[in-house]
């Protein structure tokens, strides 16, 4: 379990937003904003008692590069990073925040290449996209030393009971109707 969470949600707007603040769940991820928006949210959540994790790609205006998780971690004060970008997840670590390493499978290639910056790189927590693979997740979990998270292409509760069962701690979700 992520923190005694099963679901993440992935909030993308601000609709979404209220509804996690509502919650009685701590972690959050702000995905899909712009840069100029993200120290409000940011002190919107921590004001409600939430932890923000930011998705470093999906912010439209920042650099999801060493010096753009250096911004969310000095400036905004985020809780964790998630990122495609292995300098990212190692500014995570040396600044002492979380950092997810988000990757996705196409194919035994993708897998295989992902699971080598995933040694390399050492995040607190791996995000594998898209869901549907939880399959391989005694794979991926033999090849790495930390938790994963399955994200992307969740529809149902089921789904969600399916990726826990796999061996996921925990799933990420932009579905609001799936948060609880």
């Amino acid at each position: 379990m992520f923190y005694r969470q099963t679901v993440i949600p992935a909030i993308s707007n601000h609709q979404d937003l209220k509804k996690f603040l509502t919650l009685d769940i701590e972690y959050g991820i702000l995905m899909n904003f712009q840069l100029a928006q993200l120290e409000g949210l940011v002190k919107q959540m921590k004001e409600a008692g939430k932890k923000v994790l930011i998705h470093a790609e999906l912010i439209k205006g920042l650099s999801a590069d060493e010096f753009g998780a250096i911004f969310l971690i000095q400036t905004l004060r985020v809780d964790g990073i998630i990122s495609s970008k292995p300098k990212a997840i190692e500014t995570c670590r040396k600044r002492g925040v979380l950092g997810i390493l988000r990757f996705f499978l196409k194919d035994s290639i993708s897998l295989a290449q992902s699971l080598e910056i995933a040694t390399k790189c050492e995040p607190d927590f791996l995000e594998v996209l898209p869901a549907t693979t939880h399959s391989v997740l005694h794979t991926i979990s033999k090849s790495v030393r930390c938790p994963i998270l399955l994200g992307g292409l969740i529809q149902s509760k089921t789904e969600i009971a399916a990726c826990l069962k796999a061996g996921a701690i925990a799933v990420t979700t932009s579905n609001p109707d799936l948060w609880l």
